[in-house]
């Protein structure tokens, strides 16, 4: 280290299983930090009494329709020229080298993607369960806040979407794809999300604060969508097209998601409860 610059070159794999499947550091944080999530709300589901059954469900549309789609906004929105003629790539671990195929995991996994997959989860779940949707949200986004922040120190082992260069006296050098000091913006997102999180859960438990259905998760969209927009600056483009636009793709996706925020907060008006 000197001055302010920290040099980081970790291997972003831990091991190799069975000498064929690698197991990374960033496969290891969105595990983390979907238990992570898992856990704050089953504590929310222990306190109001809902029962358990509803809640593992509920979890399997959520992983499901996180995954697929964090994958599918990866592929569409930053490189759907390559996916349209590597279709079996969009949803296969695997990458075409020459003749043959070989696994590499999923290169490429889209927040705002995920996001709207979970949210599409959940209106599924609703539909079938019964349920009031905000409520579902306003729980879930509790732990969200949680799972954003460890996958996002999952890109910083991966030496990954880190920032611009800084003035060269402080920042980390990702020494594996170059030797200059960049603003560690994947940090800068995680605290932010940590931040989110200590919130959301401070106006859960707060007794003084009027929680309408959907206040907790359009104050998560709000939040967590400026905060994604204004580190957005400091952050490298991800994909060459984005070089030509004012603002790239990552902040053009988060408008739309914090004006839904400020939606749900003014549409969500009834009292709070779990059935519909």
């Amino acid at each position: 280290m000197k001055d302010g610059i920290i040099n980081w070159n970790v291997d972003p794999e831990i091991f190799i299983l069975f000498d064929t499947f690698p197991v990374r550091y960033y496969s290891l944080s969105w595990v983390i930090g979907c238990a992570l999530c898992y856990l704050i709300v089953k504590k929310v589901y222990q306190k109001e009494k809902i029962p358990l059954e509803n809640l593992e469900q509920l979890t399997m549309y959520i992983l499901i329709g996180g995954l697929l789609g964090a994958r599918l906004g990866h592929c569409f929105f930053y490189e759907p020229q390559y996916y349209f003629q590597n279709p079996l790539e969009i949803l296969l671990p695997i990458q075409k080298v020459g003749e043959t195929f070989q696994f590499t995991g999923f290169q490429g996994l889209a927040s705002h993607g995920g996001l709207t997959g979970i949210v599409i989860a959940i209106i599924l779940y609703v539909r079938k369960s019964n349920t009031n949707i905000l409520w579902i949200m306003d729980r879930v986004a509790l732990g969200c806040g949680a799972m954003a922040a460890s996958i996002r120190i999952g890109n910083f082992m991966n030496s990954e979407v880190y920032g611009k260069p800084t003035n060269g006296n402080w920042g980390v050098v990702f020494e594996r794809d170059d030797l200059i000091p960049r603003h560690p913006t994947q940090l800068y997102e995680a605290g932010a999300y940590l931040l989110i999180f200590v919130v959301l859960m401070f106006i859960y438990k707060s007794k003084k604060i009027e929680r309408r259905n959907g206040l907790m998760v359009g104050i998560f969209f709000i939040l967590m969508f400026t905060a994604r927009f204004m580190i957005e600056f400091v952050k490298e483009n991800q994909v060459g097209f984005e070089d030509s636009m004012s603002i790239n793709m990552g902040q053009i996706l988060s408008i739309p998601l914090i004006l839904l925020g400020f939606a749900i907060i003014y549409y969500g008006k009834k009292p709070l409860t779990y059935k519909t």
